[in-house]
């Protein structure tokens, strides 16, 4: 058994931690976040010239042709300076390149994965309704009618990451309407701005410089070939790219793991209290002890999934145990991270009360904590325990 990365994954990952220690320092993440509600265009271009947007793209499409763990690797120096940042890039390279690459038709890779790969083209994907999320059977309401050599598209959306800054929203709409809920189902590609489709920023704690919005949809048309994959079977289709986004969520959580243990470890060797060190408190070293466990944890079962996945294995289980454990331990770091810190750790001045807020954003998304937990037990075989 072998956990170590090739040497052209370690220069990937080199390349990309240098790059994000110059330019996302914590004092731009911090203006960021107080600041915009997207990345600024100049940083996206940046991250473009690495090559991050081409990772996973096909070759003969103006990519790299490069695996999930790679894009892991370069993936998790931006997660450990900055979650918004991460889900901005994230909503593209994650969601946009994989609809495109798996079920994007000859035309629709020609004319959006180019363009993609060279950071010219921003997507959104755009599932989640007022209702609910991760029941889609249930709570999906939005629909596309079927008018002739055209689509005419009617609903809500909810919590989309980064639609407002997107050129392509992938959106789910019923089809179907007397067709079982599982056949009824299709993705409908809007390009943004769209005549009736308008977007209101979402109000949250948590990744302020990557806005969550809602859209709505009112007769917006868009012509009949913008349906990707096929139709009626997004339901199906669609675990393409949300198994993945889970092994990404997973990063995500791993990325606040370690930003938070890696300023606390500093930061106990310096604060002086009692007459030395406050690293010499054992409460502390637990604590930190079990961020060092949740970040092992989370981090190999993260690497592991995404490995799984571009070997062509089943990988939706360690998918979703890398989104649990992920999450749960940010969620530790940020609690423990700030009262490590005292007072400081509610403070906006030290990063750690910003990575303790956004550690609550993949609680819920794209599943929730208890949600996963139902969902393994479902694969080891027990009844179904929801609905």
């Amino acid at each position: 058994m072998d956990f170590s990365f090739t040497d052209e994954q370690r220069s990937i990952a080199e390349t990309f931690d240098a790059f994000c220690e110059k330019e996302l320092s914590d004092a731009y993440v911090r203006w960021m976040d107080a600041n915009v509600d997207f990345p600024p265009d100049e940083l996206w271009q940046k991250l473009a010239s690495l090559g991050l947007f081409g990772v996973t793209v096909p070759v003969e499409y103006g990519g790299l042709g490069l695996g999930l763990t790679t894009n892991m690797l370069a993936y998790e120096q931006i997660c450990k300076r900055s979650m918004s940042v991460a889900l901005a890039v994230g909503a593209t390279i994650g969601f946009g390149a994989r609809f495109l690459a798996e079920l994007g038709s000859q035309e629709q890779k020609q004319a959006y994965l180019p363009a993609l790969a060279e950071g010219r083209v921003r997507t959104a994907m755009a599932l989640t309704e007022p209702a609910g999320g991760t029941d889609v059977l249930g709570s999906v309401s939005t629909v596309a009618r079927d008018a002739g050599d055209h689509w005419v598209i009617n609903g809500s959306k909810m919590f989309i990451t980064g639609a407002h800054a997107a050129d392509l929203v992938f959106t789910v709409c019923r089809t179907e309407q007397d067709a079982p809920r599982s056949k009824s189902l299709s993705t409908i590609i809007v390009p943004r701005p769209s005549a009736g489709m308008t977007m209101q920023a979402v109000e949250k704690i948590s990744c302020h410089h990557c806005d969550s919005v809602e859209i709505s949809y009112c007769d917006v048309t868009v012509p009949k070939e913008n349906l990707i994959g096929s139709r009626g079977e997004a339901y199906g289709e669609i675990m393409t790219v949300l198994n993945p986004e889970r092994v990404g969520v997973g990063m995500l959580g791993v990325g606040v793991i370690a930003a938070i243990y890696e300023r606390c470890m500093r930061y106990v060797q310096e604060r002086q209290a009692f007459g030395g060190p406050i690293a010499r408190f054992q409460t502390l070293q637990h604590y930190l002890a079990d961020m060092r466990v949740n970040l092992e944890n989370s981090r190999n079962l993260t690497y592991k999934a995404a490995w799984l996945c571009e070997t062509g294995r089943p990988y939706h289980v360690e998918a979703t145990m890398a989104k649990l454990v992920a999450a749960e331990g940010a969620r530790h770091a940020g609690t423990y991270g700030t009262e490590i810190f005292g007072g400081y750790g509610i403070c906006d001045e030290y990063p750690v009360s910003m990575f303790a807020r956004d550690a609550y954003q993949i609680q819920f998304s794209p599943i929730s904590n208890e949600m996963s937990r139902n969902m393994l037990m479902q694969f080891q075989g027990l009844p179904k325990s929801w609905a």
